[in-house]
């Protein structure tokens, strides 16, 4: 575990209800127990393209349901990888250079040359705890494969999380975040090592490059919450860009047929999915 990263405390944080928002792609905004978290921050318009390197570029089909200027302050981002449908150019230019991002050391080096001092990297299994006056919430890495053979090496690192909200060292609400992952054979580590996943929020999308599937397809996604059995799912980034090639409707179809007791909710952009732990649990 890395030291803990201690924020200045404010009033108590309310436990009983907590919200996901969804902005696009992977861009969420948690808020719950005192913390307010953006995930994987990209804010390009629609129509504007995004580089993806090795002289690959992806065109934005959908519009994010807000900009960096619309949102409350923030506690903390979470950022499963340092690409630039994750973290684009506008994150890098408008967000607050101090603003503690955890994520991956490949991301980490990135952020500081993009001008960012508080990267902090997490390897998987290993555990950041963000702590704000009793509040606390801990973000450990999950393992996560972004890059199968045909194209091993040409995209950055990636990680999983789990963020696990707590008050005085008692778990409320474990919330569990896929990054951009195939289904691989660590996914079933992440159950055995952290049962009890309240909430999951599950990369789909089947993002292709050179005609390789390096996110999962719809009906993937489907498996890997029968894998981590989370007993709510929500699916993101599934539409944003040119890139896709499997979008909600093939997920929605495999869930219908799937045999997991997970609760499927389903979000567009701009729509809010709002857990009480209580009821989940």
């Amino acid at each position: 575990m890395n030291t803990p990263l201690r924020l200045p405390a404010s009033a108590p944080g309310d436990f009983s209800e907590g919200s996901v928002y969804f902005i696009g792609n992977a861009t969420t905004l948690i808020r719950y127990g005192g913390f307010t978290i953006l995930t994987d921050p990209t804010f390009l318009h629609r129509g504007e393209h995004v580089h993806l390197g090795h002289g690959m570029y992806a065109r934005r089909e959908v519009e994010p349901a807000c900009q960096i200027a619309d949102l409350p302050p923030l506690d903390l981002i979470v950022l499963s990888h340092h690409h630039g449908d994750h973290f684009d150019d506008v994150a890098a230019e408008q967000l607050g250079k101090d603003v503690p991002i955890i994520t991956t050391e490949h991301a980490v080096g990135l952020l500081s040359e993009q001008g960012f001092t508080g990267g902090r990297a997490l390897d998987t299994w290993q555990c950041q705890t963000v702590i704000k006056g009793d509040d606390e919430v801990s973000i450990t890495a999950m393992p996560a494969k972004h890059d199968p053979d045909p194209v091993a090496g040409m995209l950055p690192p990636t990680m999983g999380s789990l963020l696990d909200f707590g008050n005085g060292g008692d778990r409320a609400f474990r919330l569990y975040i896929s990054g951009d992952t195939l289904l691989h054979d660590r996914l079933h580590d992440i159950p055995r090592r952290h049962p009890g996943i309240d909430l999951a929020l599950v990369h789909a999308g089947g993002t292709t490059l050179l005609g390789t599937v390096v996110t999962m397809t719809g009906e993937q996604a489907v498996r890997a919450v029968e894998v981590v059995d989370p007993r709510t799912a929500v699916p993101i980034h599934y539409n944003d860009y040119s890139v896709f090639r499997s979008g909600l409707d093939e997920l929605k179809e495999a869930a219908a047929a799937s045999s997991t007791s997970a609760r499927f909710h389903y979000l567009t952009h701009g729509e809010t999915h709002r857990f009480r732990p209580v009821e989940q649990r």
